[in-house]
């Protein structure tokens, strides 16, 4: 199984990519909008992906909430951002913890019965005055302490739902002043403490994404998903965290050059699977090609992660958790 999650072009897997998967054998797919037209159809392609992928691979989608949302309705329920449910926390701690928790429960059932196994929220960066809006209401809020409960919880939902819960953006993106989907961000600050705390919190759930962002003072030379002194003494050896690393997507232009040659970067500065989503072949062929198998402590840590979504599994009535949260958003 290659170390590697990719994107696909379309709403159906084309001859051609069910090719590449089967003789790759990468470690999952990730889907977006592009890839979903209905719920028939999504079932269908989660299921067509199924038949080709290695039998632990995982099916991943980037379901936030707010204006993160690849399943949205009206097939799909809509849910609050981030910053609504802050909002709400500022107000009545005890509230925030329990939409938090909802949100996560109600985006993980949708998300299990469509069969999707890997959800990449929390979002766990800080809201900080004057960074660019990329994070925005993605975020929680400003207070750290704030941040990891509602986090914890929307996990916590997510994990009662059956899903693996994917904390984002690590070591902390909330600082950047520039949108890493377009360029490298530079957060030219010392003192991180603040950043890593809601990660730290945090740092027992089974899956992490990396941040695209330069932080002089950690590593002069290279971003947080390309830098083995990030990787392995912030958030392997300071925030504690031993899951399972995935980087963000490879694509993005906050990184350069050519994602045949940022995988196996990304691996051997110390993240477990590369991301990289635009769903062009030619692109996921050749970094397929470049890329190594998953190792043996990676296999460790996708069964732990495994089996901590089944462990933290409840039954849930969906219906009745929306009309309670409807409730306390109200």
């Amino acid at each position: 199984m290659k170390a590697a999650i990719i994107g696909l072009a379309g709403t159906a897997l084309s001859p051609a990519e069910g090719s590449l998967l089967k003789a790759e054998n990468p470690a999952g797919v990730i889907l977006f909008a592009r890839n979903i037209a209905n719920a028939p159809q999504l079932r269908a392609l989660i299921a067509d992906l199924r038949a080709v992928l290695p039998p632990d691979s995982v099916v991943m989608v980037d379901q936030e909430g707010g204006r993160v949302a690849r399943l949205r309705p009206p097939t799909w329920r809509a849910h609050p951002a981030a910053g609504e449910i802050g909002a709400l926390g500022a107000r009545d701690r005890a509230a925030g913890l329990r939409a938090a928790f909802l949100t996560g429960a109600l985006i993980g059932s949708d998300c299990a019965e469509a069969g999707f196994d890997v959800v990449t929220a929390p979002v766990l960066d800080l809201a900080w005055p004057g960074a660019h809006g990329v994070i925005g209401d993605r975020a929680f809020g400003p207070n750290p302490d704030a941040v990891a409960a509602l986090g914890a919880a929307l996990a916590e939902g997510l994990l009662g739902a059956g899903v693996q819960p994917v904390m984002k953006h690590i070591p902390g993106h909330g600082r950047a002043r520039a949108d890493s989907h377009l360029e490298l961000p530079v957060v030219d600050i010392a003192d991180l403490a603040a950043d890593f705390s809601p990660f730290a919190a945090n740092a027992g759930l089974p899956w992490a994404m990396t941040a695209h962002i330069l932080y002089p003072a950690l590593d002069p030379a290279q971003p947080a998903t390309l830098s083995r002194p990030i990787i392995a003494g912030i958030i392997r050896g300071a925030i504690g965290f031993q899951g399972v690393l995935v980087s963000d997507d490879l694509a993005m232009r906050a990184l350069s050059g050519r994602a045949e040659a940022l995988a196996p970067a990304a691996l051997a500065a110390g993240c477990d699977l590369v991301l990289h989503c635009t769903g062009d072949f030619a692109e996921t062929a050749a970094l397929l090609a470049a890329c190594p198998a998953v190792t043996s402590p990676v296999r460790e840590r996708l069964a732990a992660a495994r089996a901590m979504a089944r462990a933290g599994r409840r039954d849930f009535d969906p219906n009745a958790l929306a009309r309670e949260r409807a409730e306390l958003l109200a």
